[in-house]
């Protein structure tokens, strides 16, 4: 429970409103501070999203949603849940966190200058301390349930490589055994090193050190597999140093018989698979990897499934649309599954089989009223795709009065944590 002192209180809050006007200034300090005096850490964090400044943004959002919600347990718990996994997915260890600290706080007196009191900072420190200690705590506990320990990764052998239409590659990957990597719930994600050539200094100085990364790609079929399936998007006309050069790296690069080192798998979004209520899952593009990972697992135990299941997906045409045919099984296969799957814009070759359903973006209030026509009742819904996407499909979920704690998202990339601002 996050319990700031009385004395500490009135700073948090009035740094609520400075920080939606300097946030941005002061994380961005914030991450050149801490990279110019610990070089080593650059490896931790999403070199491309440093570059285009979304990684920057994310974590403006996040302090800025932490001061306004200080005291609103229920609305944190699962955004540190999330940020929990995604710490142990990239190996975060107690030691970071004095760092961290250290920097922001100076970042904070850097930026806001004489305004930056020694009893604001003083409150901050105390802040800071209370999440981290928090944060901590959860991580060692996370680290225990998978049996891992901070950083750990095993070698593992790519053994079969597909394309999915035009953008997507799936990489299948198994132990130098032959097994499966681990246990994991649909859902859920693993971390892929690569190491990248940096590029050079420039202005006649020697080129830097390759950059050691690590990307998290959501595991795209059922547990039950003697496998694990990556789904990995291509992006189109990168430019050095933005978001997807560890992706098109391995669409470049990867290779049956090559060995990826992995971590054990981890994230929060994994829906409840028992139950009554009807199970709707809401994607676009490659968001569709942890659904079809769900319907994988609900088809091979279909009798153990008796709850109403909704797909319903987005897609700009049939060459964009991965898993095609995971989803065909799926139809065969789960009596109680429902689907709905939209092309923005359908090619030629779309309209020969079967696999949509109608031409333009998601409407996902019609959607829901043709899929369950009886109501929503106390359905959960599960949401992944572009930010814009999900916002959307938010806003309309709320709209129909659905109740924010039945709607779960995934975010690939920095999350900007719109539900509490």
């Amino acid at each position: 429970m996050l319990t700031l002192t009385a004395t500490a209180r009135p700073y948090i809050d009035a740094s609520v409103p400075v920080l939606r006007e300097h946030g941005l200034a002061l994380t961005s300090h914030f991450y050149r501070r801490m990279f110019a005096a610990h070089p080593e850490l650059r490896h931790l964090f999403n070199q491309g999203n440093q570059a285009s400044g979304a990684q920057q943004q994310s974590l403006a959002a996040a302090v800025l949603a932490y001061a306004a919600n200080i005291d609103n347990a229920a609305a944190l718990a699962p955004v540190m849940t999330r940020i929990v996994h995604k710490h142990a997915a990239v190996g975060i260890r107690p030691a970071h966190y004095p760092i961290v600290g250290r920097h922001l706080l100076g970042a904070i007196a850097e930026v806001l200058g004489d305004a930056a009191t020694p009893a604001l900072l003083a409150a901050w420190d105390e802040a800071y301390w209370l999440l981290a200690g928090e944060l901590i705590a959860a991580e060692a506990r996370l680290y225990q349930t998978v049996g891992t320990t901070p950083g750990a990764l095993q070698s593992l052998v790519i053994n079969r490589l597909e394309r999915e239409g035009d953008e997507a590659l799936s990489i299948w990957l198994q132990t130098p055994e032959g097994g499966s990597p681990g246990a994991f719930r649909p859902g859920q994600y693993t971390s892929v090193e690569v190491t990248l050539p940096e590029e050079g200094a420039g202005g006649g100085l020697p080129p830097l050190p390759p950059l050691r990364q690590l990307r998290q790609y959501s595991l795209s079929d059922a547990p039950d597999q003697p496998w694990w399936r990556l789904t990995v998007k291509r992006e189109a006309g990168l430019a050095a140093g933005v978001p997807g050069r560890v992706s098109n790296w391995l669409h470049t690069h990867a290779r049956v018989g090559m060995t990826l080192c992995c971590s054990p798998a981890f994230g929060d979004f994994h829906p409840e698979l028992a139950g009554d209520a009807p199970l709707v899952l809401v994607s676009a593009g490659v968001g569709v990897t942890p659904m079809v990972s769900v319907l994988n697992t609900l088809a091979m135990h279909k009798t153990q499934t008796t709850r109403p299941v909704v797909f319903l997906h987005a897609a700009r045409s049939g060459r964009h649309h991965a898993l095609r045919a995971d989803l065909v099984a799926a139809r065969r296969h789960l009596p109680t599954l429902h689907t709905l799957v939209c092309y923005e814009h359908p090619l030629a070759e779309d309209r020969l089989h079967v696999d949509f359903d109608r031409i333009g973006r998601l409407d996902l209030r019609a959607a829901l009223a043709r899929c369950l026509p009886d109501g929503l009742g106390e359905a959960d819904f599960y949401l992944c795709g572009p930010q814009a996407f999900m916002r959307t499909q938010w806003q309309t979920l709320l709209g129909l009065n659905v109740a924010t704690g039945r709607i779960h998202r995934e975010v690939f990339g920095p999350d900007l944590l719109d539900s509490l601002m």
